[in-house]
């Protein structure tokens, strides 16, 4: 009995899977409903611009991934970031000030007040929680680092990583090292200083530290590579409308160019949403539910990309970008300084700022026609980077149902997923509602579900 796997969605976790499985001799078949691979992984180049809709860089928080862009033949395409990049910035005051590199950097830095510094150096003699309870990331960090430290600093790493709200994101379940981090060591501070070197001698890097890159020609170089190397392996407009067990195998039933077709498989992976995982019909001996999984919150965001003349801008741009706290007012959630983080992407004398708007601070605001994001975008710009003039250039991109959100309880879905697993030998389910909301996450998550599968095929023999 030949091996063959199943993969639903062509975002980056399922090609990743797909492509890892092919190369080790095991025939795939990724089915993908919309018309193109990648997911929210989107680059577009007009007018001498490059705009990134989706991600903007891959974070090289694990060896697997540098290993992924090698087997793909992609080193030579790699881009790694302009030096002068590594400053980030966070508005505070209604201006964007750069966060301290250092602990020197730290103290004598104008974005925190010295009664938030004191807090900070308070922090390794607070005692740790000892009792169990699930915090929300607002509460852990309220209770170590103070209000100041939340509302300035973790509250805009929320919205630009999840575009999430800190009082109801949950620690274990988002920022899990962090709750690690004062069960291990008491405090965050010591465990920045040992955690260092136990991450060292596992490979594995800290993603504030993670090298940072792209590809020549934007972020979407990947998933076309992946899908030019899987080939005709990748079915688009492939709707799977359901899956059933049969015996040790697995029927998968999809819709493409108007009919119904059935196919066999030894495995299912579903790499789609957690969302569209709930409206599937999955059937099982042992009888499984996915309709919970339609209560994980999905905020709608928004990409506006502007391109500008140079001499339009005061501020230097030259850094990654800038976040921005809820408490100082604006309706943007961050930006990025994208042609200063990468070459060529804009034209000679002018820059590219990809923005975001929305997120579960502003879901309202993702919504807008594009005439008016671009409008709101502007005028923030105009105060936080001193923009004058009109843009050269402007993209805009909604994702209605964008990030999903840990949230407090999120822990629950993920036993679901786990239990699931168990009662369902060859189904596996992976990707960003289960193994983090990053693109480096959706990588690793992918190389990992790969691994299971093989083992999993292994133990059914050929």
């Amino acid at each position: 009995m030949s091996h063959s796997v199943a993969i639903i969605g062509a975002g980056i976790t399922g090609l990743t899977a797909g492509f890892s499985l092919k190369r080790a001799g095991i025939p795939v078949t990724v089915y993908e409903s919309g018309n193109r691979v990648g997911g929210v992984i989107r680059s577009f180049r007009s007018e001498g611009y490059l705009a990134e809709f989706g991600p903007n860089t891959i974070l090289e928080t694990s060896p697997r991934i540098a290993q992924l862009v090698a087997d793909a033949g992609l080193t030579a395409r790699r881009v790694d970031p302009d030096p002068r990049s590594e400053a980030r910035y966070v508005v505070r005051y209604k201006r964007p000030i750069a966060m301290p590199g250092s602990p020197l950097g730290f103290f004598t830095t104008n974005l925190f007040t010295v009664k938030a510094k004191l807090a900070v150096l308070r922090e390794p003699f607070v005692p740790a929680r000892r009792d169990g309870k699930e915090e929300s990331v607002a509460e852990f960090v309220q209770r170590r680092l103070g209000q100041e430290f939340l509302d300035h600093a973790i509250d805009p790493l929320v919205a630009g990583v999840y575009a999430g709200d800190p009082y109801k994101l949950s620690v274990p379940q988002a920022f899990p090292k962090l709750g690690q981090l004062e069960a291990r060591y008491g405090s965050l501070i010591k465990g920045q200083i040992f955690g260092a070197r136990e991450r060292k001698k596992r490979g594995e890097v800290a993603k504030d530290r993670a090298p940072k890159f792209s590809f020549d020609a934007g972020l979407q170089v990947l998933p076309d590579t992946l899908h030019e190397r899987l080939g005709e392996d990748v079915r688009l407009g492939a709707t799977v409308t359901r899956v059933a067990q049969a015996g040790s195998r697995w029927s998968v039933e999809f819709q493409q160019n108007g009919s119904q077709t059935r196919a066999e498989h030894t495995a299912v992976l579903y790499a789609g949403t957690a969302y569209k995982l709930a409206e599937l019909s999955v059937e099982t001996a042992a009888g499984v539910s996915f309709s919970s999984f339609s209560e994980i919150r999905y905020p709608p965001v928004a990409s506006v990309v502007l391109g500008f003349r140079r001499q339009d801008v005061a501020h230097p741009c030259e850094g990654f970008g800038m976040l921005i706290p809820r408490i100082e007012g604006f309706k943007l959630l961050g930006t990025i300084f994208s042609s200063s983080l990468f070459p060529n992407r804009a034209p000679e004398g002018h820059l590219t700022l990809t923005s975001y708007v929305g997120g579960e601070r502003y879901p309202e605001l993702a919504l807008l026609p594009a005439d008016q994001l671009v409008a709101l975008t502007c005028a923030d710009l105009r105060v936080l980077l001193g923009v004058t003039g009109q843009p050269t250039f402007e993209h805009t991109v909604l994702y209605p149902r964008a990030i999903p959100q840990y949230n407090l309880g999120y822990g629950k879905y993920r036993d679901q997923m786990a239990a699931i697993e168990a009662k369902a030998p060859g189904l596996f389910l992976a990707g960003h509602y289960r193994d983090g909301v990053s693109l480096s996450d959706s990588i690793v998550s992918g190389c990992n579900v790969a691994d299971r599968v093989k083992r999993y095929c292994d133990t059914l023999g050929s």
